[in-house]
């Protein structure tokens, strides 16, 4: 059991800690499989309750839309049986918080007249996408985005030999390696579709990363690759994605220029001036991997970039 310290006394933890700790670790998980759940160049409906139709606040909407559900309608176990749904068996449900108001039995006058005459208290339920249940009916979700494929990113995705499997659905974009999988949004929820081009390529270069293609370390550590967002495997990405766009000739709609963003990097890479060179390199790798270009065991072994 854990337990947390006020000065140097100890003291047994709350339901309002064992809230958080769950809502963190389900975070941390989200990170452990590469999805970062606060970035994302796609749009997408806010998660709502399909019974009282409110959407849902805070850190709900990154714990439920970077779910892999096409729908943002969720409900309780109890929501879907009264509405003559029922939860599929063995479908995994999603912790959401609130904020349980309490009257203070200490409240003064004063503090009636003032609203401060309650205190809330952290606390979780769990809920069930729509798309988890069997018999229950939801508002379908459309998105007003025409998709226009892009020949030579098409080209690019079909020259990858080997690749591993690509599903669109839901509200994430990421590589699990533990699946050798690539989850993406549907193609018609990116504002551009550059955007979906330059997300789908830094995914693809993370796959590059298996054991059975480039065996690089950041993907196949699973403790490298739980410090994902700002990692030197998430370096790599960013670059294959930048080379693999500049290929296809599109702009890369993925780069981050946020100030917190950039300065994390630019903290990052002062610390190691080694980092983007041999980030490019193996980038360059990446994207050669995915485009099928050979290399001359010489070249592998020189690691020569220049250009002949």
């Amino acid at each position: 059991m854990v337990r947390y310290t006020i000065g140097t006394r100890e003291r047994k933890p709350t339901m309002s800690d064992k809230v958080y700790e769950i809502i963190t670790d389900r975070i941390l998980g989200m990170l452990d499989q590469g999805v970062v759940p606060w970035r994302q160049p796609w749009s997408s409906s806010l998660p709502k309750n399909l019974v009282s139709g409110k959407e849902y606040r805070g850190v709900n909407v990154f714990l439920l839309g970077c779910q892999a559900y096409t729908s943002p309608w969720w409900v309780t176990y109890k929501q879907c049986a009264a509405r003559g749904g029922q939860v599929r068996k063995g479908e995994r449900s999603t912790p959401v918080i609130f904020w349980k108001p309490l009257p203070r039995k200490d409240a003064t006058p004063a503090d009636i007249a003032k609203g401060r005459d309650k205190f809330f208290l952290l606390r979780y339920y769990n809920v069930f996408n729509v798309a988890q249940c069997d018999n229950l009916e939801a508002p379908t979700s459309h998105s007003g985005v025409q998709f226009n494929p892009i020949g030579a990113c098409e080209e690019i995705v079909a020259s990858y030999k080997g690749a591993p499997p690509i599903t669109h659905g839901g509200n994430r974009a990421c590589y699990i390696p533990s699946q050798d999988a690539i989850q993406m949004p549907p193609r018609e929820s990116f504002t551009h579709t550059e955007e979906y081009y330059s997300t789908l390529f830094h995914e693809l270069t993370h796959s590059t990363g298996h054991k059975d293609r480039l065996d690089r370390e950041g993907i196949t550590n699973p403790i490298k690759f739980a410090s994902h967002d700002y990692s030197f495997e998430e370096l790599v990405a960013e670059c294959g994605a930048a080379f693999l766009c500049a290929h296809a000739g599109i702009d890369n709609r993925t780069l981050d220029n946020s100030a917190a963003y950039i300065k994390h990097w630019s903290d990052k890479l002062r610390d190691n001036r080694k980092w983007i060179v041999d980030a490019a390199a193996k980038a360059a790798k990446a994207a050669d991997h995915i485009r099928g270009v050979k290399h001359t065991p010489a070249q592998e072994e020189s690691g020569d970039e220049a250009a002949a």
